[in-house]
């Protein structure tokens, strides 16, 4: 009972907070209320998630978190473009690329290795996480890669109609592979291996508490992500102040915003329950692109100023030793703590170069 009152409260709180602190410039112990605020909206998140995913099962439970974490992602993203200038013009890029690396290398590796942890192996479906993987190597190929080879438009931007194209395909490509996963092959994307028996023994929420846990998850994530956007220039002047490059700000937002399904992840991976946790992770991978893309190729109709998506030489490198070592840990079904611990070195090799390029 206590659990319930507290994560139902706290979304609304953090609303509220949200709300006072909207129209003003926070520093100092404000921003540490604002941080308080996000850190409680985020774990109360991953509590209605999980009641959410217990009622409407697997593989539909892991496309709560990813969709809605993504959606309210993409919101954040176009306001801080549209209030950001010029200065916002790669601020898409970088957060969809962050985002890729943390869900493909940072929640992938750290659920193989609480998996691996607790059972010596990790055992998941190399069919659904193979065909998963594929359709994030895709999508980042599309509409990160390829603008930066292009001719249409000087620098690493598409012209009109090339983003147009990018736009449908992610859409469409993502669209698919969401109806393959949840109706044509669902059984790709459960668990090898049932978690505990305890586990299983719950009966399903009822439906009155799963429309309540859904309409607080939508409350928590708002919170989340608009919490993030008010500590955003605190985290920009942190940045600034510690001489470190502007795509930081894009990794920092990138982490705050998938922190629930990072906590997820870890929550399903040690109940066994691997498989769900890759889908977690790749399933958010393909999410921030498949529809970020297409929203800011909307939003370039009304938000004037260059649109950078190509990423550079050192990035290139990072996500296509992402693919390959994600297809070869993939490919037998099984992982690891060695696989799980060259997943979080990508990972930190990432981050290090963000702040140290």
């Amino acid at each position: 009972m206590l659990t319930r009152h507290w994560t139902t409260v706290v979304p609304l709180l953090a609303i509220v907070v949200l709300a006072i602190a909207w129209f003003t410039h926070p520093s100092g112990p404000v921003v540490i209320v604002l941080v308080l605020a996000l850190a409680g909206a985020t774990l109360s998140a991953v509590q209605h998630a999980e009641v959410v995913a217990h009622r409407v099962g697997e593989p539909f439970g892991s496309l709560v978190l990813a969709v809605a974490v993504t959606v309210i992602e993409v919101g954040l993203i176009l306001t801080l473009m549209a209030s950001g200038g010029p200065d916002a013009s790669s601020l898409a890029r970088d957060t969809v690329f962050a985002a890729v690396m943390i869900t493909c290398n940072g929640i992938f590796g750290l659920s193989l290795l609480v998996g691996a942890l607790r059972r010596r192996v990790a055992v998941f479906n190399a069919e659904g996480t193979g065909a998963a993987l594929a359709t994030v190597a895709t999508l980042a190929t599309l509409s990160l890669v390829l603008p930066t080879f292009t001719t249409s438009k000087p620098g690493p931007e598409f012209s009109g109609s090339q983003l147009a194209f990018a736009a449908v395909a992610s859409l469409l490509l993502y669209g698919l592979f969401v109806a393959v996963q949840t109706i044509r092959h669902p059984d790709d994307f459960l668990p090898v291996e049932v978690g505990d028996a305890d586990d299983e023994q719950h009966e399903p929420p009822s439906v009155r508490s799963t429309v309540l846990s859904l309409a607080l998850l939508v409350v928590a994530l708002v919170g989340v992500v608009g919490l993030a956007k008010m500590v955003s220039p605190a985290i920009e002047n942190g940045v600034h102040a510690a001489g470190l490059p502007r795509s930081a700000v894009g990794v920092v937002i990138a982490m705050l915003v998938l922190l629930p399904e990072t906590l997820a992840a870890v929550r399903v991976a040690r109940r066994d329950r691997v498989q769900i946790s890759l889908n977690l992770a790749l399933g958010s991978a393909m999410a921030s692109i498949g529809l970020t893309i297409p929203a800011i190729a909307l939003a370039s109709i009304w938000i004037s100023g260059p649109l950078t998506l190509g990423l550079g030489a050192t990035q290139m490198v990072l996500l296509a030793l992402t693919v390959v070592v994600g297809a070869l840990t993939v490919v037998p079904g099984r992982a690891t703590l060695l696989q799980g611990g060259v997943h979080l070195v990508l990972f930190a090799a990432f981050v290090f170069l963000a702040v140290s390029p």
